[in-house]
């Protein structure tokens, strides 16, 4: 089908407009957990699903590109680290989607930026100013108020939920610190050829695991083989290359609220779609610890524009 003229240029505005594509990328990645909760596979499949549509579809579009990977063996290295820690991210987070739901799991993941600015101090010996320390604290409150102050009396489910979620968090900065070491001296604008290597070599590992698991890979139904396609080309193809193809084109202010709406369309995804419940304190909490996480991510708690890229589908 041929698009008539009026749709080739609304085409063109839209691929023209980088705030616009900035924002429908971050929603499309914000679907990442709606569609993981709707398959009826293990949440490792699901994972391997994800990165290995989207990873066949990056590779195809650097075939089409005529671009080569011409990485050196220091790079590959990096990225095969990268591609461990998004596996554990994936395996993490996919499970805190399981046992907690979709908002309150990517609103964990999103903590990243927080464990990202302890390693800017630690490694890079960059320290943080106090306005970050108070968003530190206000994350913490607004955590504490959505899980609830009495730990024990949480099911045993919801405590992993909480603690995967976390790990996700922690996993996702390695990769993120990662990716943006692999891309040090890298002369191209987007990250296409690290995250289709990364891709598909955490398709690799989380492969290998749901085999250890005694997980199946089969796709039990059409519906379930549609929303894993969604998955991978809708939120980890398109909506990554739409948000790190406008980074450069937007102010930091307008990345950060990219990251925010992340979490907030999660959460909002989750009570639409799953009917989830939400008490007035647990709703303060996610609007406290949603702004913690704006103000976390600040330019001096960031590292690069890779790391804006790929704030929480992550993932």
């Amino acid at each position: 089908m041929v698009d008539t003229p009026r749709e080739s240029a609304m085409t063109k505005k839209f691929l023209a407009n980088p705030r616009l594509r900035l924002f429908v990328g971050a929603a499309m990645i914000s679907l990442s957990p709606v569609w993981v909760k709707l398959v009826s596979v293990s949440p490792t499949t699901s994972g391997f699903y994800r990165v290995s549509i989207g990873g066949a579809a990056l590779a195809l579009f650097l075939a089409v590109s005529g671009r080569r990977l011409q990485l050196s063996r220091r790079v590959w290295s990096i990225l095969i680290l990268a591609a461990v820690f998004f596996a554990l991210d994936l395996w993490f987070w996919h499970r805190s989607i399981q046992y907690v739901g979709p908002g309150l799991a990517t609103l964990l993941a999103n903590f990243q930026v927080f464990i990202m600015m302890l390693a800017g101090f630690v490694l890079l010996r960059q320290a943080p100013r106090p306005i970050h320390l108070i968003a530190v604290l206000f994350a913490l409150v607004g955590l504490s108020m959505i899980v609830g102050l009495d730990w024990q009396s949480l099911s045993e489910e919801y405590r992993l939920g909480v603690i995967f979620g976390l790990l996700t968090a922690a996993s996702y900065a390695g990769y993120l610190l990662s990716l943006r070491a692999s891309r040090a001296n890298s002369i191209h604008a987007l990250p296409v050829r690290e995250i289709a290597v990364i891709s598909i070599v955490s398709a690799m590992i989380l492969g290998a695991s749901a085999f250890a698991e005694g997980q199946s890979l089969a796709i039990p139904s059409y519906a379930d083989a549609m929303w894993l396609v969604c998955y991978g080309i809708l939120s980890h193809c398109i909506g990554l290359l739409f948000i790190a193809s406008s980074l450069r084109q937007v102010t930091t202010t307008e990345a950060g609220l990219a990251l925010l709406l992340q979490p907030i369309l999660s959460f909002i995804w989750d009570i639409v779609f799953f009917s989830r419940s939400m008490t007035a304190i647990e709703l303060s909490g996610a609007a406290i610890a949603l702004i913690a996480i704006f103000i976390g991510s600040r330019p001096a708690a960031r590292g690069s524009d890779d790391d804006r890229a790929f704030g929480r589908d992550n993932g």
